[in-house]
């Protein structure tokens, strides 16, 4: 993988880690709506292996490939931020789910069924699952949950907040031990194939294959999953998020 004088062959260490690259776009495009194309993943993941190519020393202590990876994902989110690639009025429409899960959940005492969830929004099941699987893209925290409605284009693009960085606020103790509560909570299927997905790191299609469904009921249920999450969540992150900078002036 080196050169004679003793640097990294670029070529050789390009074509190795492709796999590394297309791996990496695949296991995101399960957060991400069907507009986004898996090649331009994958491009944007290539332009993070050339960097970290160029960029890599073995002084640094670490081994190429966990350097490649943090440098690969990084470029894809990067990519990623520079587009608006959640409509606002689906973003709508999973707020509508959010606050009916909390409102079922409180006059029932347990987790809503989705046809339970249809029925209070007034859809078709159908419809409702087609929500869910255009929502592919749905995630736990936005910067929108920092600010108000007027700020949420300008802040997702740019993301000029270090203080309501979404994954510094996941960090945070009490949003963690929530978080956990939470997902303890989910019902089972659901659970499972958050499971399979965060903890084994099986892609949308291998968890189909293991719960027997295809890779589009996969991706309402994680859909779904995240929409009652954050329904348990949401009211916590504007506190932590207060919480981090208070810490920080003190």
């Amino acid at each position: 993988m080196y050169t004679a004088a003793g640097q990294p062959n670029r070529e050789q260490l390009v074509q190795r880690y492709v796999p590394l690259v297309k791996r990496i776009a695949y296991h995101l495009m399960a957060r991400l709506p069907p507009s986004v194309q898996f090649d331009d993943l994958v491009q944007n993941g290539m332009i993070g292996l050339l960097d970290a190519i160029d960029r890599y020393q073995e002084g640094f202590g670490a081994q190429f490939e966990t350097y490649a990876t943090q440098r690969v994902r990084g470029a894809i989110l990067d990519g990623l931020r520079e587009n608006d690639w959640l409509p606002r009025n689906l973003r709508r429409e999973l707020r509508r789910i959010e606050a009916a899960i909390n409102q079922l959940e409180h006059a029932h005492g347990r987790a809503p069924s989705e046809r339970e969830l249809a029925d209070a929004l007034g859809m078709s099941l159908g419809d409702y699952q087609k929500t869910l699987q255009d929502a592919r893209g749905h995630q736990l925290v936005y910067l929108e949950d920092f600010t108000g409605d007027g700020d949420e284009d300008y802040l997702e693009r740019h993301f000029t907040d270090n203080d309501a960085d979404p994954a510094a606020i996941l960090e945070d103790q009490g949003i963690k031990a929530m978080l956990v509560t939470a997902i303890g909570q989910l019902p089972e299927r659901e659970r499972l194939m958050m499971a399979l997905y965060y903890e084994q790191d099986l892609n949308l299609r291998e968890i189909g294959e293991v719960m027997g469904v295809t890779e589009s009921r996969v991706c309402q249920l994680h859909s779904q999953a995240i929409s009652r999450l954050r329904a348990k969540i949401t009211g916590e992150v504007p506190k932590a998020a207060k919480r981090r900078k208070e810490t920080a002036r003190g």
